[in-house]
């Protein structure tokens, strides 16, 4: 990041001091003092403005808590764009189809604690064949 260089500046300082000396002395403003000044307040003006987003942007988000403890439970996709989503919202789960531009609320259910513990046979297949190449090579392991 380049260094500003405040040397540039000098000649605007100047030019202020003057014109303050010279609007003592009459209240009459040249052109060019004038545009001199509105320069410099917007310049100001923009400076704080950068400043502010520096500062938001150090500072992140501002994150609200959630009232509603939501938890996403499990979702499927039916399409490029489109899934089907379980949702637990308290002790009912929702079933949503979520779409690039809707989400429609499609049934609702009590809480299911029996589903999460039981798993779909062949739903983790990759896992199960990690699972048997490290038990094999330990196997070899063992036997070296």
């Amino acid at each position: 990041m380049k260094k500003f260089n405040w040397r540039l500046l000098f000649p605007l300082f100047c030019a202020l001091s003057s014109s303050a000396s010279y609007g003592a002395e009459s209240n009459v403003v040249s052109p060019g003092v004038g545009l001199l000044q509105i320069g410099l307040a917007l310049f100001v003006v923009i400076g704080l403005m950068v400043l502010a987003a520096w500062f938001m942007k150090r500072l992140g988000p501002i994150s609200t808590s959630n009232k509603i403890a939501m938890k996403v439970i499990g979702g499927i996709s039916v399409g490029s764009r489109e899934k089907i989503m379980v949702v637990e919202v308290a002790d009912q789960w929702l079933i949503l189809g979520v779409t690039a531009h809707n989400i429609s609320n499609l049934a609702h259910l009590p809480k299911q604690d029996n589903l999460l513990l039981h798993q779909p046979q062949g739903s983790a297949p990759f896992a199960d064949w990690l699972k048997r190449t490290i038990e094999k090579r330990h196997a070899e392991n063992i036997e070296k």
